[in-house]
């Protein structure tokens, strides 16, 4: 019997299926379970085939409904995977979760991720961070490691005092080190102006914020798997198109918030190194001889020239001569005419 005669038949004695997605698992998982359930027992590639993916993603949901007890795993006999009852399922859900409500914020988390096309990335490039503690102590690991610029989005209303507990340390690492720390927050409903940020940091808040998001050196990234129970882990990324898809989605948002110290324009503060290297460069060195000079590798300096681009929003070195240049951070870059006014 075709699946689609044996979908029909069993669709009209079928019980109503559970929509998945309410518990949090992806689509590709839902399908799959209702494939199973009305089409029957079949192979990873007989799924594939019917809904028309790539068996690595059916595997991937394959995974989410073992863990949500939904399927029977593959018979060693012919490879099958089978539904476990809709009744089942039902009950076992509501037992184990409790459903997700889709809110503002987590549409806004959703439209992220979703952007990010995890499903086609390289499985070695995404990790599943089972649990808060397991993510807690990966940041730990990851802020030791950097170097450069952590990138921080806080997307709750008020931080707690557990929170803080937990970040506060990290964060006056970072600053010892001279690493660039930007955190982005909402702004407090009640009007309060006192940022919630280390000495050395730089804060900005703004009326909505996308996702909970840490942004590592733009080597690495990391966001929670659900937007508002934190409890249920975390994502860490190392693609780098997706990362440097957040990176940007940062500063996009960073480039428009409110310095909550009441400054309408920022000033443009560069750390000695940075300035170390516009002024070489300004100066008409190459990348390559500014490295030589200052004892660098050619790529901290691009990095560093990337970094300062990014921030100010601009898209090339000329441009960002312009606006140093005009915050008297730099001099005017020789080309352009200065008004003696």
């Amino acid at each position: 019997m075709r699946d689609g005669q044996r979908t029909m038949e069993l669709g009209q004695r079928a019980p109503v299926l559970p929509a998945l997605g309410r518990w949090g698992l992806s689509p590709h998982a839902d399908l799959i379970y209702r494939s199973l359930a009305l089409a029957g027992p079949a192979t990873r590639q007989q799924l594939a085939g019917r809904l028309g993916v790539v068996v690595p993603r059916v595997d991937r949901a394959l995974e989410e409904l073992v863990g949500a007890g939904a399927v029977h795993p593959a018979r060693r006999d012919d490879g099958r995977w089978s539904a476990v009852a809709a009744d089942l399922v039902l009950s076992r859900m509501h037992r184990l979760r409790a459903p997700v409500r889709i809110s503002d914020q987590h549409r806004r988390h959703l439209a992220v991720v979703a952007g990010l096309h995890l499903d086609s990335l390289p499985p070695v490039t995404v990790q599943r961070l089972p649990s808060r503690a397991a993510a807690r102590s990966r940041i730990a690991d990851l802020v030791a490691a950097e170097r450069h610029e952590h990138l921080a989005i806080n997307t709750e209303d008020v931080i707690t005092a557990d929170a803080a507990a937990a970040a506060s340390p990290l964060d006056r690492a970072l600053v010892a080190r001279g690493v660039r720390l930007r955190t982005l927050g909402l702004i407090p409903r009640d009007g309060r102006q006192d940022p919630p940020f280390v000495n050395g940091g730089e804060h900005r808040q703004a009326a909505a914020l996308p996702l909970k998001l840490m942004v590592f050196d733009r080597r690495s990234a990391l966001f929670p798997v659900d937007p508002v129970r934190f409890d249920e882990g975390a994502v860490e990324i190392d693609d780098p198109d997706a990362i440097a898809h957040l990176t940007q989605l940062f500063y996009r948002i960073w480039n428009t918030a409110q310095d909550p110290r009441g400054r309408e324009e920022p000033p443009i503060v560069l750390t000695a190194r940075e300035q170390k290297i516009v002024a070489l460069l300004a100066a008409g060195l190459s990348e390559e001889a500014a490295a030589a000079d200052l004892g660098l590798s050619r790529r901290t300096v691009v990095y560093a020239v990337r970094a300062l681009m990014d921030r100010l929003g601009v898209e090339n070195r000329f441009q960002l001569a312009l606006v140093l240049g005009a915050a008297r951070a730099v001099p005017l870059p020789s080309a352009v005419p200065v008004d003696p006014a």
